[in-house]
């Protein structure tokens, strides 16, 4: 793998200072006016996980961490908690190892929540559960409720001059969220500069600027004890990485730019699989979850579980800490990334509200729960109390604004604003929205505020610099021939959905690993797979690491790589027809290449992959005639197997 790693560590200038260390650099110094031990300070906060006081009697929104950073206060109080919650003493359960460690490794026990039998090496995390959505929703507020503690309280140290402004965007905190799935503006990746740009940040707080480790870069563990983690290489790694290179070396180095560029080149893919998921998934089992249901029909087999996956092996990068169950927590992405997680859920609540939880058994076991034990609406969401006794449980966490926040897309929307927003958002690389998208003036994009975020994708100062295989909507359509694509009867306007219906055992290789779909000719190069102009997209299972979660009994999840994107790029190129399966069927079964890698590169050929099936399935979809519709699919039917 050493090529494409050595090739953008030292070539590109995008995230040039993001190789270095973070030795030397320091947190943030509040001056002689504050106590010495200033990260020790109790702020009275308990194990119960309580809504946030709300503004003028309303929840407040979360953003999206590039428009955060457009409010310089918000900004700096969210860089100066991150760094101050990273510098909490480890034995504090609410410092950053603590609260991290409740997903996975160590297995530690949090507020006094006891292990069952056996299980103690276990986070509490649930996963391939039904569960999955709604215990991350009052995890990720019991860190939001430890960053508003301190973020309250380093606005308190504010200069007289500045208390006031400074307090009033305080008292608005909420913690960001990173959106994977949205075309970020021209120039810049995915994964924003401020995440992986540098490990040293400039940051204005209440005793002037000062340069301090990011905190958004990476976490040291302070101390590093190796005995708790005992998978290599984890327990020889001081702080988390990305896309470690070189990748099992005890001082290697994150490539956050080698990350950057596998996430540009998934984009199409992730942004196909949301929307899909928003039209075609109105059933809480199936959206939840990943994990296999025998009566699937073939247009179920992803959910946001699966999708959510992907984009941890993706971030991740090779071993880095993000793409492993155990250690995913540490990574300071990580509940960025599950806070946009927590938002598709919210959305798609609003669109498809009379589904939620049923009684179904845990596929694996927890900190506090059993294999096989039932899971339902009225289990306890452990560790996080709603009161001194009680647990929150899935009843209870339905709606998100008993929390006191909310997301811009959502607030006092109706079902068809929240589509409007989902049109607008998330259809850069389906054919779906392309009648829509030509009347310009039903797409304004006047506004940049949290209020039109929604609006940000049909600008023409977004656009995807992708190089994978994939098509891109364009304010003209000359290169392509419509009547390829769609087809038009009195009842609307048709095209064909393609996509691969993938299953395999979620620990068949004993760790994460990616199962890569390409148009043409493949290197021999696993390191070369993620910036090939020939990917299509790859699943990523997202699994423990040798001793975590390996015990579990094999368990087969599921999950998709759209192919509509691609196969209209190669309408556009001429390669095919159109999308019809009479000329697509003989065009993939040639051209489709198929490859399976551990995240170390190890490459493994399908039938060394347990319970590895993939067919490729297609579905007639009517497309919207208002940007408040969604598209509607057909039945989806086999074409063929893959394998």
């Amino acid at each position: 793998m050493a090529s494409i790693y050595t090739l953008i560590l030292f070539a590109a200038s995008f995230f040039v200072q993001g190789l270095a260390t973070r030795h030397g650099i320091r947190a943030y110094d509040y001056g002689h006016n504050t106590k010495l031990g200033i990260h020790k300070r109790d702020f009275g906060q308990s194990a119960v996980v309580a809504s946030l006081p709300l503004v003028d009697g309303k929840p407040q929104p979360r953003l999206e961490i590039r428009d955060l950073q457009k409010d310089k206060d918000q900004w700096n109080l969210y860089i100066l908690a991150m760094s101050w919650v990273h510098y909490t003493p480890q034995d504090s359960p609410f410092s950053w190892y603590q609260i991290a460690g409740i997903h996975g490794a160590p297995g530690l026990t949090w507020g006094n929540v006891t292990p069952l039998p056996g299980n103690d090496n276990l986070g509490y995390c649930h996963h391939v559960s039904i569960l999955f959505p709604t215990w991350h929703r009052p995890y990720l507020v019991l860190y939001e409720q430890t960053m508003y503690n301190i973020v309250q309280y380093i606005a308190s140290l504010w200069p007289p001059e500045d208390l006031d402004r400074v307090q009033t965007a305080a008292k608005r905190f909420r913690i960001p969220y990173w959106d994977w799935a949205a075309a970020p503006p021209v120039g810049e990746s995915v994964l924003p500069l401020s995440i992986g740009g540098s490990s040293v940040v400039n940051v204005s707080g209440p005793n002037g600027v000062q340069s301090i480790s990011n905190p958004l870069f990476s976490f040291a563990f302070r101390p590093f004890n190796g005995s708790i983690f005992p998978d290599a290489p984890y327990n020889k790694w001081n702080e988390t990485k990305r896309a470690p290179y070189p990748i099992t070396d005890p001082n290697a180095v994150s490539n956050n730019s080698f990350v950057a560029v596998s996430l540009d080149n998934h984009l199409p893919s992730y942004q196909q699989r949301l929307y899909n998921l928003f039209a075609n998934y109105p059933n809480y089992t199936h959206f939840s979850n990943e994990g296999w249901i025998a009566q699937n029909d073939n247009g179920t087999f992803d959910s946001i579980e699966s999708l959510h996956d992907s984009v941890h092996t993706i971030g991740g990068g090779g071993w880095g800490h993000l793409a492993i169950i155990a250690y995913s927590a540490f990574d300071p992405l990580f509940f960025l990334h599950h806070a946009n997680v927590d938002r598709i859920f919210a959305m798609w609540q609003i669109i498809h509200n009379d589904t939620y939880v049923v009684p179904t058994p845990a596929v694996y076991a927890s900190h506090t729960l059993n294999q096989g034990d039932m899971e339902d609406d009225q289990t306890p969401l452990q560790p996080f109390f709603v009161n001194d006794t009680s647990f929150w449980t899935s009843d209870t966490v339905r709606d998100h604004e008993t929390f006191g926040y909310t997301y811009a897309e959502v607030t006092n929307r109706s079902r068809e604003e929240v589509i409007a927003a989902i049109n607008r958002m998330y259809t850069d690389f389906s054919p779906a929205t392309m009648a829509l998208k030509s009347h310009q003036s039903s797409w304004s994009h006047a506004s940049q505020s949290i209020e039109d975020r929604s609006r940000r994708s049909t600008s023409p100062r977004y656009s995807h610099g992708s190089k994978a295989m994939a098509w891109q909507h364009q304010p003209t359509t000359n290169q392509l021939q419509l009547d390829s694509i769609f087809k038009n009867s009195s009842d609307g306007s048709f095209y064909y959905e393609w996509l691969a219906n993938i299953v395999v055992n979620k620990h068949a290789l004993n760790t994460s690993f990616l199962i890569y779909l390409f148009l043409g000719e493949v290197s021999d190069d696993s390191s070369l797979w993620q910036n090939s102009n020939q990917l299509i997209g790859s699943l990523g299972v997202f699994a423990g690491h040798d001793r975590y979660y390996t015990r579990m009994r094999p368990s087969l999840v599921t999950g998709t790589v759209p192919l509509t994107s691609a196969l209209v790029r190669m309408a556009a190129d001429s390669q095919v027809l159109s999308l019809d399966p009479t000329d697509i069927e003989p065009f993939l079964k040639a051209a489709l290449q198929l490859r399976v890698a551990r995240l170390d590169g190890t490459v493994f050929s399908a039938d060394e992959v347990d319970g590895l099936h993939i067919s490729i399935a297609s579905s007639l979809v009517t497309v919207p005639t208002r940007e408040d519709e969604l598209p509607k699919w057909g039945k989806v039917d086999t074409v063929f197997d893959l394998v």
